[in-house]
């Protein structure tokens, strides 16, 4: 199961990100202004905090969503931009020179509130949350969630999936997870920050998912691993290639990113539902990017502050489940910020 750490800590810090909601362009002697990922912020309160300290450079960051995080830094109203999902060319081509520079390494958690059952001995599989979000799972008892869980005495309760209300990059790692799973949903849903979902209720940010499952019975929700712990809910174990249950904890997602063999020019990085032969790989593993412009105002203080999250900065991610990058993946980031 994913460890329950620092809880009182990381509730603190979310509720302090949560209340920077909108961010104008920074000067030079107020630092640098981000915005973006739900999902880094976190991680991201400990990177200022050490940045601010050891630089003595102040860092704002309004944790709004990955889509709302690429808006602002395509209209330059931010000084970086954070998002789970990697610039669309659409996106890359109207932010007129970002790189995207992958600076962490997470997963996407099946956050559930299940009365009855155990926290964390739920197990589901893809096929059984693209049903769950088809809306053609409906109750906790149905056949199919029961086959996987034999041993457990499943309720007879409507099932409440909840989704993402706001464009994210949680929502990308989700559903893209899903389309490679289900051909249905690949063709009648997608992926992308923002999709169409067939059921469920919504809720804002990965805090606003959170909520909505701690307070509602019988609700699934996907959720960044940091806010589960945070919240102490029950993790689901999801069924991966090699068919094996496991948990988004930093052990299984260094497995699913250990597949990366090669980087791409614009850092672009798939893990989602790796191969078999990575046996303990979390299926839903994900990494995030921030997204800096070569024509950045604050260009000095945007790239002192990547190779920091990128370098330093990596040492905090334990404690919020948030797995080391990977040697290649870090060679690459650093690449990129001196490239800038």
């Amino acid at each position: 199961m994913i460890r329950n750490r620092f809880v009182g800590v990381f509730i603190a810090i979310a509720a302090t990100l949560g209340g920077f909601a909108t961010v104008g362009t920074a000067a030079a002697s107020a630092g640098l202004t981000g915005a973006g990922s739900t999902l880094v912020a976190p991680l991201m309160a400990n990177w200022i905090n050490g940045f601010e300290i050891k630089e003595g450079i102040p860092v704002k960051y309004a944790s709004v969503g990955s889509g709302e995080g690429i808006k602002q830094i395509t209209n330059r109203t931010v000084d970086f931009g954070a998002s789970d999902a990697p610039l669309t060319p659409e996106q890359a081509a109207a932010c007129n020179g970002c790189v995207q520079i992958p600076w962490g390494l997470s997963a996407v958690g099946i956050g559930y509130n299940l009365p009855g059952v155990p926290k964390g001995k739920l197990k589901v599989s893809g096929k059984v949350l693209a049903g769950i979000y088809f809306g053609k799972i409906t109750n906790w008892n149905d056949p199919k969630i029961a086959k996987l869980n034999p041993t457990l005495k499943l309720p007879n309760l409507a099932i409440t999936p909840v989704f993402r209300s706001d464009g994210s990059g949680t929502t990308y790692a989700f559903v893209r997870y899903l389309s490679k799973i289900s051909p249905a949903w690949k063709n009648e849903v997608g992926y992308a920050t923002s999709v169409g979902f067939p059921a469920g209720v919504g809720g804002k940010g990965n805090a606003g998912v959170t909520s909505v499952v701690t307070k509602t019975p019988g609700a699934i929700g996907y959720i960044e691993a940091s806010y589960i712990i945070a919240a102490g809910i029950g993790a689901a174990a999801v069924e991966n290639n090699a068919h094996k249950f496991v948990y988004p904890n930093i052990e299984n997602i260094e497995e699913a990113a250990a597949v990366v063999k090669k980087i791409p020019a614009n850092n672009e990085i798939t893990i989602s539902d790796p191969p078999k032969k990575a046996t303990n790989a979390y299926p839903i593993s994900t990494f995030t990017y921030g997204i800096i412009p070569q024509n950045a105002t604050q260009l000095q203080f945007d790239k002192q502050f990547a190779k920091y999250c990128v370098t330093i900065g990596q040492k905090y991610g334990a404690a919020l489940d948030f797995a080391p990058l990977p040697k290649i993946v870090k060679q690459a980031a650093l690449k990129s910020i001196e490239a800038l």
